[in-house]
């Protein structure tokens, strides 16, 4: 009599959970963060990746869009990315937005890897509890115009000590940048090749960024988290 073979013993551990995390004021979301978030899926073989929108970024200026709309804005950006999703949980908890804070409520269980531009890596010793937030992620990094991806001394040693890798995206550098396209829609200038069309079309429907209101936009994608 023939036995069925299982392709996996019962009760054989699962492989843990790969997630990406790409964190930002995404204000607004332009294809930059998209094709980053899709670099680091690819690289480093990640289950899926979250789009954090910071609440109250504590390193830079008041944000020009309101939460709802950022989040509003990537749910459009996100709409055809199965793999990439928007967790709202800086916003939810409203507040300054300190990394190690929301590394701290996440989920228990998955590997997590924190996405992030040179130009951000030279200044990580200066992020809220640097050294006890890379206990909780790896950290992986895409070159940014003018920067070097290299981490600061002491940023190469915490991770010696915690024997963790710092993984590199190869993205090609680019200059695209969220002030750059708030400025370019201030002005009245196109922004075509820089923004999701349905999230340019979002812009103009409801006068962000000092675009002029055109009509109004009805949102059919909610988020996915």
């Amino acid at each position: 009599m023939a036995v069925n073979a299982l392709s996996e013993p019962l009760g054989a551990p699962q492989p843990q959970r790969k997630t990406g995390l790409l964190g930002g004021s995404f204000d607004p979301v332009h294809l930059t963060h998209i094709a980053l978030a899709r670099q680091a899926l690819e690289t480093l073989g990640l289950d899926g990746v979250d789009l954090i929108p910071a609440a109250n970024p504590w390193q830079r200026a008041p944000l020009a869009a309101a939460p709802g709309h950022r989040l509003a804005m990537l749910a459009l950006a996100v709409r055809k990315e199965p793999a990439l999703h928007v967790n709202p949980i800086e916003i939810q908890r409203s507040g300054p937005t300190y990394t190690i804070d929301t590394l701290r409520a996440l989920p228990k269980g998955p590997q997590y890897v924190w996405i992030l531009g040179s130009d951000q890596l030279e200044r990580f010793c200066s992020w809220h509890q640097w050294e006890t937030l890379l206990e909780y992620v790896e950290l992986a990094v895409a070159a940014r115009p003018g920067s070097a991806v290299q981490p600061p001394a002491a940023v190469q040693r915490q991770l010696e000590h915690l024997g963790k890798p710092l993984h590199t995206l190869p993205l090609p550098p680019s200059t695209v940048s969220a002030t750059t396209i708030r400025e370019r829609l201030g002005r009245g200038e196109s922004t075509q090749g820089l923004l999701d069309e349905a999230v340019a079309a979002y812009i103009q429907a409801h006068g962000l960024y000092g675009s002029h209101k055109t009509h109004h936009f009805k949102n059919t994608y909610p988020l996915k988290t």
